[in-house]
């Protein structure tokens, strides 16, 4: 008994060792590589087959930075993370807020995940709220703003966000709803689609709410209040 216990801790390890060995390989690689697909992009395929929804398909398309708009990156970093520039991968003050507003109002959870959290989350781990994936995603947010450039953390967040039923990424958003490509987005479109971020299962880009469109112009002002394409330049993000 004592020997099988053994041989399974020693089988355990080797492979917790191998999936951390194969993560870091992962992480230098598309550290300069495109990124062909995330774990949501995989998970969201693979519920669909199990529920034999035969129609759904996760459709990505790969783009470079300068191939997107500078209006998309500011609006994402307006609507989800405008201490991006200057953080290390978490903003505390953000996750005091939201516990305090989680406390108050138990059934209108509040998160505070950076783009970098949003990154790491997306691109390697699952969807839940259990502690052991938030532990995760703490670790290897920390590791991307090691080993990753902001830029390249951005550029990264919006080639694999969620932006409607089986919409991954900026360039495939883009052309689905506005019939362009990502680099030709106006302000008001780019803000339209990070208005829809934080649940694009519940918020439409192609018909949107009343919150929505609420949610869109606060962006706009809030990316003008950064200080527009500036802003970018100023923290070598543009």
């Amino acid at each position: 008994m004592k020997n099988s216990f053994s041989i399974l801790w020693r089988w355990l390890k080797i492979i917790a060792v191998s999936i951390t060995v194969l993560w870091f390989v992962a992480v230098i690689a598309f550290s300069f590589l495109p990124v062909p697909f995330s774990m949501v992009m995989i998970e969201r395929q693979m519920s669909a087959l199990v529920s034999i929804n035969l129609s759904y398909v996760s459709r990505s398309s790969w783009v470079e930075q300068n191939q997107i708009s500078p209006y998309m990156a500011l609006a994402v970093i307006a609507a989800e993370d405008q201490k991006f520039p200057k953080h290390w991968g978490f903003d505390f003050d953000a996750i005091e807020t939201a516990m305090e507003h989680n406390k108050k109002y138990k059934k209108r959870i509040r998160g505070a995940s950076t783009i970098s959290q949003q990154t790491a989350k997306n691109l390697f781990l699952w969807e839940g709220r259990s502690w052991v994936r938030k532990g995760l995603e703490a670790g290897m947010s920390f590791v991307l703003e090691l080993l990753w450039s902001k830029k390249r953390i951005l550029t990264v967040y919006l080639n694999i966000a969620e932006f409607g039923n089986g919409i991954f990424g900026v360039e495939e958003a883009a052309r689905h709803y506005f019939g362009k490509s990502a680099k030709r987005l106006t302000a008001s479109e780019a803000a339209l689609l990070a208005a829809v971020l934080p649940n694009p299962h519940r918020y439409k880009a192609n018909a949107p709410s009343a919150y929505v469109l609420k949610r869109q112009q606060w962006i706009l002002r809030q990316m003008q209040l950064m200080g527009g394409e500036s802003f970018l330049k100023q923290n070598k993000l543009g």
